[in-house]
Order: C-alpha cells, then sequence, then structure tokens
C-alpha cells in the first residue's frame, strides 16, 4: 500500500508541477474533456449504467486512496450500481479542472470535486482531487485511468 502511495503522490505532484503546460480554457481539447467529464458524471449521477460502461475503457484502472486498486470494469460498474446509486452525487469544483495534453493519445485532466451522500446529509462535503486520464480512440473518448484521492 506505501508504493501505491509513492505513486500516486509522485503523479498528483508531477502533473501538479507542469500546471504550465495546460491546454488553454478555451481550446477544443479543454472544452472536450470538460464535455466528457458532464457527461460522464451526470450519468454517475442519475445511475445511467449504460452510459458509464461505455465511457469506461477495457482496461481501466481506478486508483482510491482509499479502496485501492481496482482494475475489473465490470466489478467497478457493479460496485458503482450497488454502493452509489440514488445515493451519491458528485459536483465538480467549478474553475477547478486542468487538461494537458498527451500527444497521441489523449489527456490527462486535473481537478476538484466534491460528493454529497444523501444517506449522510449533515456530513460535510470537503473537495478532494482527482486525476482522469482520457484516451483518445478513432471514434470516441474513454476513461482509462483514474485516480481519486478524498
Amino acid at each position: 500500500m506505501n508504493l501505491l502511495k509513492i505513486i500516486i503522490y509522485s503523479i498528483v505532484a508531477f502533473f501538479t508541477s507542469m500546471a504550465f503546460g495546460q491546454v488553454s480554457k478555451d481550446s477544443e481539447l479543454y472544452r472536450t474533456i470538460l464535455e466528457l467529464d458532464n457527461t460522464y458524471f451526470t450519468a454517475y449521477n442519475t445511475c445511467d449504467m449504460e452510459t458509464q460502461t461505455a465511457i469506461f475503457d477495457e482496461d481501466l484502472e481506478f486508483y482510491h486512496d482509499k479502496g485501492g486498486l481496482a482494475t475489473d470494469k465490470k466489478a467497478i460498474l457493479k460496485s458503482i450500481e450497488n454502493n452509489i446509486c440514488g445515493k451519491i452525487t458528485r459536483s465538480l469544483v467549478e474553475d477547478s479542472v486542468e487538461v494537458h495534453a498527451i500527444n497521441d493519445f489523449g489527456a490527462v485532466q486535473i481537478g476538484m470535486h466534491t460528493f454529497f451522500n444523501k444517506e449522510e446529509p449533515d456530513a460535510e462535503s470537503k473537495p478532494s482531487k482527482f486525476i482522469t486520464i482520457w484516451k483518445k480512440t478513432d471514434d470516441h473518448w474513454l476513461m482509462h485511468r483514474v485516480i481519486s484521492l478524498h
């Protein structure tokens, strides 16, 4: 587990230090990534499992600071369906997103978001950092790697 923490912190530090290399907020890539984020998390918030399935890469890796590493797409989707649907909603923290192009691959999205747990309505929702690596295929984008830090 310590190695995973070191890897995650190294990735976060690396991409944070590259803030100067992010694409412009008025660029097509930035708008595309924000649109993808909105599409995915609208599906997440409304339990649209079909859309979530389509956005996840078959080779998905999901790193969660509390839950560890998950690599089984079907298991991740089942966990979302069982533990998130109708219970948790996510909101993007406005103006927190950075987008970095990855030549001949896709893009990295770094930002902050909050989660609201309907089953714990008095719980404070603190912003947390996330990193999503988006893979561009011939005809669409896929969520390829996700790091979620709470």
